[in-house]
């Protein structure tokens, strides 16, 4: 069964390591602080400050990754499409890192920002994919 889901798979795997990658880079900017509390981030800080961004970059993520990767498990558990998930897991991995890749280069406290952009493709995305899981369970008519 998995087989047939192997992009889909990778890019789930994409995903959490790009989560993994963003907790880094927040901990070690976060740690090359001249003062940090472990933990901590200074709640002056704002869009000019590289830690706010890592900091913000990750949580941001963790914020989105169940409500994306659920679904996502719930369509492969349901027998839905593998080439619809491949798209759907895809197109939200390259617009998080995206997103990622903007939060970190540009400071503003514009909104929308460029990475708002990426944000809602992602958003999009996830709506996708729990539209998949519904139609699937209905097609089943569980």
């Amino acid at each position: 069964m998995f087989l047939s889901y192997s992009f889909t798979l990778w890019g789930l795997w994409l995903i959490l390591l790009t989560v993994v990658v963003q907790s880094l880079v927040a901990a070690v900017a976060h740690r090359k602080q001249s003062q940090y509390i472990p933990g901590k981030v200074d709640e002056n800080l704002s869009h000019d400050s590289f830690v706010f961004r890592s900091h913000r970059t990750f949580h941001n993520s963790l914020e989105n990754l169940a409500i994306f990767v659920l679904p996502i498990m719930l369509a492969i558990f349901a027998g839905a499409e593998p080439q619809t998930l491949t798209v759907i897991v895809w197109v939200y991995a390259i617009a998080r890192i995206i997103h990622m890749a903007l939060y970190y280069a540009i400071a503003t406290e514009k909104n929308p920002s460029p990475r708002s952009y990426f944000y809602m493709i992602g958003l999009l995305a996830t709506l996708a994919a729990y539209i998949v899981v519904a139609l699937e369970l209905l097609s089943r008519g569980a």
